[in-house]
């Protein structure tokens, strides 16, 4: 690939990577609807898949809709980070890098929603959170791998 077609690739990755973080900051910290509002209480699962497991078994009292929302959301919300994290950076390109840092951010996020008493901390979140980062850049592998194989083919 040409160095100006990935500079153009880099910025425009760079601006869909800080829509994202701005859309990821409001609907982590502001959305009503996603119960982001100030609590008296400290709200917090540190048991692991306690959240996972009565999602999963109380599904239609809750609803499919919350289901969804909250287990595949969490995991679908992490995806671009770990998909635009090796773009922005050839030094990220590396498995173990991104999941690190899908779970670093994700144990911030759940940190800081903790101390401000909006929405819980859970430890699910951070393992969905985490998986979603980890997929995001299984993801970009298989893009980088079909790019390289249709522009050998071109090339011959």
């Amino acid at each position: 690939m040409k160095k100006k077609h990935k500079k153009i690739i880099r910025l425009f990755s760079w601006i869909l990577f800080i829509i994202y973080l701005i859309v990821m900051v409001y609907f982590l910290f502001f959305s009503e609807q996603f119960g982001r509002v100030p609590s008296d209480t400290y709200r917090y699962n540190l048991k692991p898949f306690t959240e996972i497991k009565r999602y999963i078994n109380y599904s239609r009292e809750i609803g499919s809709f919350n289901v969804i929302i909250n287990l595949f959301g969490n995991v679908a919300c992490f995806m671009p980070f770990g998909f635009v994290l090796p773009v922005l950076s050839n030094r990220q390109r590396n498995i173990f890098k991104v999941t690190f840092l899908s779970f670093f951010c994700s144990v911030m996020i759940e940190l800081i929603q903790l101390v401000s008493k909006l929405g819980s901390c859970d430890v699910d979140d951070v393992i969905l959170n985490t998986l979603g980062g980890l997929l995001g850049y299984i993801m970009f592998c298989i893009c980088i791998r079909v790019m390289y194989i249709f522009t050998n083919k071109k090339k011959q």
